[in-house]
């Protein structure tokens, strides 16, 4: 259907009380292609002939209405029906006889009946076709303007509604309503600046659930949003009123209790603990127990916190002790508490390791391992150091413990890895006897990464295999065992070696040793620096060694600082010796492949020596 024929399709009401005049128009629509027509012959029946256009009136386009009606108050009429859906939407055209000039005095009475315009009686139906269709497009542009008003004020409320909600959720927990991490940030900033301006006490609570994750695992996660739901109405009816509570966490809440002392805040959370302890969960014919591990962290103005994300660590922190301590506890947090002390220490040191790695500051020293029998200098252990600003050479006890737990120790091991590669396959022709051990985390023998770097790298320097020893100790050895063992087969069949580092260390050596791919035992330092003065440390080390040796292993013991530790570990058969006798840790590899040990062995005692080192 065209514009046209849509327009065409209204309805017309026709008022007239001449039957001639009547007929008249009808016509002229007729001809004019005009067929949903009303007449209606008189005022007291316009109501009753569009009573079944009641509920839809806008299907009503154009009013033609005589102005000689009898009896009649034709501009009343006019406003009425013209506003029949409630606005001055309905065109309504005063037909006049043409014995009757239109003048202005009358044509601002019909506007002001909301007429659209005044004519004579029509004769041309095209003139009067003109006239119905541009009254008609006028009625439907107003209708597009009502429709369009009534959407936009639909889509205004809308837009407010959901404005509303997203601010309420920016704010809060949608599941259990209460307040998110972001309004907790905000109240915590509100109370710490109450705390440093008026002296006002508080503390904020950090409420973790102790067997959420089981709970959730064997109901499903719909039954552990119902047991969240009603551990929120739990602790908000067991504090006061004026407590901030906010799910910070999938089981974790914070709770902000303000103007409370040291004290009070740990009998209010200890109390709250026990709430929790006796609250019975059922879920699907089950009966669930749920602990609470709870830590306090303090806000007094004699302490320097400005910053809620630092109250909210110190929370966290002490329930991460609650915890550990064995959970359905309240820890308070301590300013002195080596872990927090640790983390921060972890967050300095992470940066300069990255740039280590970066700016390639990380460099590799080497101390000999002199084969007891002859003295030659069997192979070198490759260290690592840390060259800082100053150019000081770091030992790796300051940072690797910090790679290890940072996640960052395996782009240490692969940058070692490769270094001695590199260097290996530099060494002039003269050196290419000389061997390397090099020390790899637990996490290279219990992950993938190192295998593939190292088989490329031994492939594209044609450096041999068995110039590398890997030393892992003992305690790594054992964690995972079975992962170890295997990945130490597969870096074996590469042609690489592999030593025991800190062996005697761990209290089952023995059991797991019988099974462990390694060709080197390496007697842990602890038994060997006390030596010469320790009978059972003589015993502990003879034994390690014929342990060794029954085995088809060779044993190398570090930590030789002395004569007569060299004289003893000779005696009891040891293969291989390292350790400031023999020879410090260098940057660059001694020139006299050999190291006289008689003349060690001659060396007079130095008791003081002894005590130094």
């Amino acid at each position: 259907m065209s514009p046209i024929e849509r327009l065409r399709d209204k309805k017309i009401l026709i008022i007239e009380n001449d039957q001639d005049k009547l007929m008249h128009l009808q016509n002229l629509l007729s001809l004019a292609g005009f067929r949903n027509l009303i007449p209606v012959t008189n005022h007291q029946d316009v109501f009753e002939a569009i009573r079944p256009l009641q509920n839809k009136i806008d299907e009503l386009g154009v009013i033609l209405l005589s102005h000689n009606l009898p009896q009649c108050d034709i501009y009343e009429l006019s406003k009425l029906l013209t506003t029949l859906d409630g606005h001055d939407a309905i065109p309504l055209i005063f037909l006049m006889d043409e014995t009757v000039s239109i003048d202005d005095k009358l044509l601002k009475q019909c506007h002001q009946a909301n007429a659209a315009t005044v004519v004579h009686y029509p004769d041309d139906p095209l003139t009067f076709s003109s006239l119905m269709t541009l009254a008609l497009a006028l009625k439907n542009e107003r209708d597009d303007r009502l429709n369009n008003d009534a959407k936009l004020v639909i889509e205004l409320s809308e837009r407010r509604i959901m404005e509303a909600r997203l601010q309420y959720l920016v704010s809060h927990d949608e599941l259990t309503g209460l307040s998110n991490r972001s309004g907790l940030e905000k109240a915590l900033n509100f109370a710490i600046l109450r705390c440093k301006n008026f002296k006002q006490e508080g503390a904020l609570l950090d409420i973790d659930l102790d067997q959420f994750k089981v709970i959730n695992d064997i109901e499903g996660h719909e039954v552990g949003d119902r047991l969240l739901i009603e551990m929120s109405t739990l602790i908000r009816s067991n504090l006061d009123t004026e407590a901030f509570i906010a799910r910070v966490g999938s089981n974790s809440y914070q709770v902000l209790l303000s103007k409370v002392s040291q004290k009070q805040v740990v009998e209010i959370a200890d109390q709250l603990r026990l709430t929790v302890d006796t609250f019975e969960f059922v879920a699907g014919g089950n009966t669930y127990n749920v602990s609470a591990s709870i830590g306090v962290a303090i806000l007094d103005p004699k302490q320097k916190i400005n910053r809620a994300s630092e109250l909210m660590s110190r929370a966290h922190h002490a329930c991460c002790n609650a915890k550990k301590l064995g959970r359905n506890k309240v820890y308070l947090y301590e300013n002195n508490d080596i872990q927090l002390t640790t983390l921060r220490d972890d967050a300095k040191w992470v940066p300069k390791i990255r740039e280590a790695l970066r700016k390639d500051q990380f460099k590799l020293v080497f101390q000999p391992v002199v084969q007891v029998s002859d003295g030659r200098v069997s192979h070198y252990e490759t260290l690592l150091r840390l060259q800082n600003e100053q150019g000081e050479l770091l030992s790796p006890e300051k940072f690797i413990p910090v790679a290890e737990r940072m996640g960052l120790i395996q782009q240490i091991d692969l940058w070692v890895v490769t270094s001695i590669i590199d260097l290996i396959a530099a060494l002039p022709e003269a050196d290419k006897d000389i061997s390397f051990t090099v020390n790899l985390s637990s996490h290279a023998l219990q992950c993938d990464y190192i295998l593939p770097v190292l088989k490329q790298k031994l492939e594209s320097t044609w450096v041999s295999p068995s110039r590398l020893t890997f030393e892992i100790t003992e305690t790594a050895a054992v964690t995972n065992f079975e992962k170890t063992r295997q990945m130490v087969s597969k870096i074996r069949a590469l042609g690489c070696r592999f030593a025991l580092d800190d062996f005697g260390a761990g209290f089952s050596s023995f059991n797991y040793i019988k099974n462990f791919p390694v060709d080197y035992l390496k007697i842990d330092g602890q038994f060997i620096s006390n030596l010469v003065c320790d009978a059972a440390d003589q015993v502990l080390v003879k034994s390690m060694i014929d342990v060794a040796h029954s085995l088809g292993k060779k044993a190398i013991a570090e930590y030789v600082s002395n004569a007569e530790i060299l004289r003893l570990l000779k005696e009891f058969g040891v293969d291989y010796v390292q350790g400031f006798l023999l020879g410090k840790p260098e940057i660059n590899l001694l020139n006299n492949r050999y190291i006289s040990l008689s003349e060690l062995l001659n060396k007079p005692l130095d008791i003081e020596e002894m005590v130094t080192s």
